[in-house]
């Protein structure tokens, strides 16, 4: 038996909330298929509906669940590009792949993307601090308690309105560093966008507010002294200033995610003059290193966090601050360049854009 979407009365909050406003779901999702015996169907454009679910559908009891994260932006012509679709569908892919699912074709997957915002970009106005979000799950909707790979599963996509994730880019973000759990460990899918990662990060970002931060960072399980990521987004360190500026972060273990964003600042920060490196940094180095001046900036990426400034660090008793404790040149200055890009403002050399086609 398959679990199937409903065809009856829209979703709880749907259309709800006024247009443009950010945490708005949009009106519409686009769904597919698979089965072991006819493989995908093609993408299919609907209202949202909520899901019904059979008691024994095989992703509440064995967890095989992927999403994905990207925006869609509107241009100065007043259309609408998502940015990086194929790498996102890449990504999904490697994700289902590590968790024993079929892999979303990448012109499905466009296409998917495509319908949506076309059908929906009406939510999105012309406010630059605004973007379309859009998530894409990928399910096992198969209803059977057996534990192996399910033979049917369901792709959704839907949509809302976004803002500025942790503030506008006057802001910092206060860290706390945990020290006593892990999100992830080598051999595991801690470089998967699994939905079974996020759920044991939630206590460790609890502990985190209650110390007054609003993001966790996450070392690594075998040592827990290697920073490897905030929350789930991706970090980097300003070491120094001027032309002797150089940007570091953390290299890839397959213990974090490698993300979208962290690609795209990498290539935006060679084409503003700074040296990149990936290399180990340890939570001993990044303290002594911004005590001495020398880490000037600190700061994470991400879809939803963009680029977001770190100002203060709470771990294992001590406190310190990063630079000044605000956004500092580099921050400020990759921020923009990638906003621009987002919004078709500068030149896009790497086919970042990709337009949505007018219906």
């Amino acid at each position: 038996m398959t679990s199937s979407i409903d065809t009856g009365a829209p979703a709880t909050g749907s259309g709800l909330l006024a247009e443009g406003r950010v945490g708005s779901f949009t009106d519409h999702m686009v769904t597919m298929r698979w089965t072991e015996d006819e493989g995908w169907s093609r993408p299919e454009l609907g209202p949202v509906r909520e899901l019904s679910l059979h008691p024994a559908t095989a992703c509440l009891h064995y967890g095989q669940s992927v999403i994905e994260g990207l925006k869609a932006h509107r241009q100065p012509d007043g259309g609408m590009a998502a940015f990086r679709p194929r790498a996102h569908a890449r990504r999904i892919q490697r994700s289902a792949h590590r968790l024993s699912m079929p892999e979303v074709p990448e012109d499905s997957f466009v296409e998917a993307i495509e319908q949506l915002v076309a059908a929906d970009e009406r939510w999105l106005s012309g406010d630059p601090g605004l973007a379309l979000y859009l998530r894409p799950v990928l399910f096992a909707s198969e209803a059977n308690l057996v534990p192996r790979p399910a033979v049917e599963y369901t792709f959704v996509l839907i949509g809302f309105v976004i803002g500025d994730y942790f503030g506008d880019d006057t802001d910092s973000l206060a860290v706390w560093v945990c020290r006593d759990q892990s999100r992830s460990a080598p051999g595991g899918t801690g470089n998967a966008k699994y939905a079974g990662n996020y759920a044991p990060t939630l206590m460790a970002h609890r502990r985190a507010k209650e110390a007054g931060c609003q993001q966790v960072v996450w070392l690594d399980a075998v040592e827990h002294r290697w920073v490897e990521e905030m929350g789930s987004a991706n970090l980097f360190f300003v070491r120094g200033t001027g032309a002797e500026a150089e940007l570091v972060t953390p290299e890839l273990t397959g213990t974090f995610l490698p993300g979208i964003t962290r690609d795209s600042v990498m290539a935006i920060a060679g084409r503003l003059g700074l040296r990149v490196r990936q290399e180990r940094v340890s939570i001993e180095r990044w303290h002594a290193e911004a005590e001495a001046g020398l880490i000037t900036e600190t700061f994470a990426v991400g879809t939803a966090a963009v680029v977001t400034a770190v100002g203060k660090v709470v771990d294992d008793g001590f406190t310190w601050t990063i630079g000044d404790g605000r956004p500092g040149p580099v921050t400020q200055s990759v921020h923009q360049t990638l906003v621009d890009l987002h919004h078709g403002l500068l030149p896009d050399p790497d086919g970042w854009l990709h337009r949505i086609p007018r219906t």
